[in-house]
């Protein structure tokens, strides 16, 4: 055992071991959240272009960005199927598969109905990572280390966000096809992600639960957490006779209430709206074209910086503190925005400064905490059905959210008021959520989560 600790792990400053084979497989699962954030963002710097190409009302051109997260929806809605069967590891593989496909279509096709469709394969493999990716990590990563390791799932996100924003940037003045350019360059990171996973354990949890103990065992050794085998093993035991379980039993429901309704506020605050409109936001604020496309630039990169600060935090504070932190700063900044759209905006430089607030604090919050969370409150036996209901609820809303901001911001003068309200009142009714039901689950083996949420 002493030898397993000193050739795969170092101890920490708390003298509990850091598995450096943990942290490499992570990452690379986590590269699945690189290229979610990446198609995510990327869509914001050809939107108007795309409206312009194949002449779109507003309301089918909330359908051509929302294309990708009906997508999204429909592939976390029945990834937890295919990850429960197959293994996490092989629906990574797939998961690979249609991001290549998605970029490569995009770039490519001058059909708009060609377009939609591979925005939707796209969408489906961003609805699927947003499953599997902190699943798989949440298995493989022992306790004292899963809040850091499993938030490297978002920590890629924010960082594909802030490479789509400064692509976007960069690609803009290189002619009418700029943005095929834009969507295109996707292929690179899709194809290291596939070429990489190769590399990767299956779930040494999901071996667990297909009778694989062996295999399990020595994955388990390399990560350090030789306890979590007997874990796991009590609670296959205590299973129905091996009866793959139903989610929607009644034992679950406390879980599945705090899934769907973080998954619901962390879109209410209207994250995808700014994500996805970002450069047609500064344009409403009074910016020139070229600006419009920097600014982003500028929120990616805070986004990025805060979501670091939230992971040296988050298994030191705890999940629960910075959600009400979090929500207190958004409550501000969001106001804020909703106050300087409420009367004549041209001009207004202080719009950056108040999404960049708002990001900071989203990031530092909701964005580091929300797969996390949902990853680890779901048994090991329906933790894919979990994972999947969290991440529908998470799309769907994300989904209406960005189909309704062109319409809402163009069918009237004060559109963006009327929005950023909205997401003002959502975050004040998240607080209050958050304050009073949402359990902490900082430093705590999965099973012993579960055990504290009475499921056992």
């Amino acid at each position: 055992m002493q030898s397993i600790a000193s050739s795969d792990s170092q101890s920490n400053n708390s003298g509990r071991p850091i598995s450096w084979y943990a942290l490499r497989v992570s990452l690379i699962a986590a590269l699945g959240g690189f290229l979610f954030g990446f198609e995510t963002a990327v869509i914001s710097g050809a939107e108007k272009t795309i409206q312009q190409l194949w002449s779109l009302s507003s309301g089918w051109q909330g359908f051509t960005v929302a294309s990708s997260l009906i997508g999204t929806v429909i592939g976390s809605l029945i990834t937890g199927a295919p990850a429960q069967k197959l293994g996490r590891k092989k629906v990574l593989g797939i998961i690979a598969i249609l991001y290549l496909l998605s970029a490569i279509g995009c770039a490519l096709t001058s059909v708009w109905l060609l377009f939609v469709t591979f925005r939707f394969i796209g969408g489906l493999a961003v609805g699927a990572s947003s499953v599997v990716g902190p699943m798989y990590i949440s298995e493989v990563a022992p306790a004292h280390m899963r809040g850091r390791l499993a938030g490297s799932f978002q920590l890629n996100i924010v960082f594909g966000i802030f490479i789509a924003y400064l692509t976007n940037f960069l690609f803009l003045g290189t002619g009418e096809d700029s943005w095929r350019w834009m969507l295109g360059i996707m292929v690179v990171p899709a194809a290291l992600f596939a070429f990489l996973l190769r590399s990767i354990p299956e779930s040494p949890r999901w071996l667990v639960l297909n009778n694989r103990d062996e295999e399990a065992k020595r994955i388990f050794e390399k990560t350090g957490d030789l306890d979590a085998l007997q874990n796991i093993r009590e609670e296959h035991l205590l299973a129905a006779g091996g009866i793959r379980e139903k989610l929607f039993n009644g034992k679950y429901n406390k879980p599945i209430f705090f899934a769907v309704l973080l998954a619901m506020f962390n879109q209410l605050a209207g994250i995808n709206a700014i994500l996805y409109y970002a450069p047609r936001i500064f344009e409403m604020a009074g910016f020139g074209q070229e600006q419009a496309f920097l600014q982003p630039v500028y929120i990616g990169a805070a986004n990025l910086l805060f979501t670091l600060l939230a992971m040296t935090m988050i298994d030191r504070f705890g999940r629960k503190k910075l959600l009400i932190i979090g929500s207190f700063g958004m409550i501000l900044f969001l106001g804020l925005t909703a106050n300087a759209f409420s009367g004549d905006i041209s001009g207004n430089s202080n719009v950056l400064i108040y999404l960049i607030g708002f990001i900071a604090f989203f990031a530092f919050s909701q964005g580091a905490v929300i797969w996390v969370f949902i990853s680890e409150i779901f048994p090991n036996s329906v933790r894919s059905q979990g994972g999947s209901l969290g991440s529908f609820t998470h799309w769907i809303m994300a989904a209406i959210i960005s189909w309704t901001f062109p319409v809402i911001v163009e069918g009237s003068e004060k559109g963006g008021y009327y929005s950023f309200l909205f997401y003002t009142v959502m975050m004040f009714l998240h607080l209050i959520f958050v304050w009073k039901f949402l359990p902490e689950t900082k430093g705590k083996s999965l099973e012993e989560i579960q055990k504290e949420l009475g499921i056992k």
